[in-house]
Order: structure tokens, then sequence, then C-alpha cells
């Protein structure tokens, strides 16, 4: 719970999420979430910013989800990321330049309507999900996208129970492996710790760590941070 202490402070503070406009289609969900990368969650800061998510429905039964990050200090946002997000949190990224934001990786797959089923009432079960990802990751604030691959995903999760004083929300903890498929078969080992509100079912708060095998000298972890602000699907009393 070290990690999240800080973010679930001002995460509570809110007291429900700003009232956000749904944009695009009908149904479609629209979320945002400030991220800290390789830093803490901040307002203002190098490798802070904002995530903006629409989920809209697709044709196949899936969602096409697509992200927008917004880093401090930049005049304009990053290009729009749009990918097809499946039910058990498989992520295909299938529109050039195939690309998806190290955040977006980490909270896309969350953001299944099934990613969380075995989530029991107690919020204590553990279990294990695979998914796979498509795509091609942007590095870090600056650079451009290289070569998509499929990456096959495996984590193991323990339901830590319900967060005192904070409503329906449930701690969960994770460890899980990142496996590249041809390329140079990359590899990275992720820890998050995941705040997940199963009454709105959506994750309010994500730390991930993701460490790269082989190592990357300086490179080696990603940071990622995520606190979710706006919800056009929350409830206001």
């Amino acid at each position: 719970m070290k990690m999240l202490g800080p973010l679930l402070a001002a995460f509570f503070i809110l007291n429900g999420l700003t009232p956000s406009v749904a944009a695009g289609a009908p149904g479609t969900r629209h979320l945002v979430y400030q991220f800290g990368y390789n830093t803490p969650i901040a307002s203002s800061g190098n490798g802070t910013g904002t995530t903006t998510i629409d989920i809209a429905p697709a044709q196949d039964g899936g969602v096409m989800i697509s992200g927008t990050d917004h880093w401090w200090n930049t005049v304009r946002a990053r290009a729009t990321n749009t990918c097809e997000l499946y039910s058990n949190g498989n992520v295909k990224c299938s529109q050039a330049p195939y690309s998806i934001s190290p955040m977006q990786l980490t909270i896309f797959p969350l953001l299944a309507r099934d990613y969380f089923k075995h989530l029991d009432a107690g919020g204590t079960s553990s279990w294990s999900h695979s998914f796979e990802f498509y795509g091609a990751v942007i590095p870090g604030a600056s650079g451009f996208a290289g070569q998509p691959y499929t990456w096959k995903c495996s984590y193991q999760y323990q339901g830590k129970g319900p967060i005192k004083n904070a409503g329906s929300l449930i701690m969960i903890d994770a460890q899980g492996t990142l496996n590249q498929q041809g390329g140079t078969y990359l590899k990275a080992k992720s820890k998050q710790q995941i705040v997940y509100d199963p009454v709105a079912k959506v994750v309010g708060i994500v730390s991930d760590v993701r460490t790269h095998i082989p190592m990357r000298s300086v490179y080696s972890n990603d940071s990622i941070q995520l606190k979710l602000t706006k919800d056009s699907a929350a409830h206001h009393g």
C-alpha cells in the first residue's frame, strides 16, 4: 500500500470524480487519467501529464479504445492512439502507426469488460490472467514507435480487500511478465498495485513498474502511475 498512499489521499479528497461530458458516439465512455512517468503524479513537472481515453462499442462485440496523452509544458497533445480492446483484455493496435504509449499499455487492458470478473464480492480472491497485446510502444515522452509486435502477457492477482474508509474501493496486487513474440524476443517483468471500483467497474488508481529484460542501463525500468480524475459514467449526488 506504500506506493499508493499519497495517491489514495488525493483520490479520496475528490469525493467523487469531476463530471465529464461524454465524447464521440452514443455509448462512449470518456475517462481522464492524470499520470506520472518515471516520476510521481503531480499537477506539473517533467514526466507528468494527462491521458484522455474514449471507449466506444465495436461491431464485433469488443470496443474501440482511444488514448491521447498531453504531457506537461507541451502546447499540443500527442497523436491519438486507437486500438481494439476485447473483453478479456486483449489489445490490438491495428491502425498505422500501430502505436501505444507506456501509460496506455498499462491502463488499456485493465479497462476491459471482463478483466476483473474473478474478483469475489469480498475483494480477496486470487487468480491468474493472460492476454495479448499487439502494437508498438512509444518510448516515453519523445521518440517514435518502432515495429509492432505481439506480446504475451501473464499476471497473477491477489485481492487485498476493501480499502478502509474508501467505500467500495478494492486494493489488488499483481505481478506478471510481458514476452515479445518475434523480433529480439524482449521480456519485461511488471509489478502493479491497483485500486479498483467494482461498482463503477473502473480502475481508479494504478502503479505499474516494468523492469525490462535484458537490462537497458538507465532505461531498464518504466514506472507508471495513473489516477482517474474524470469519468463520464460517474454518479454524483
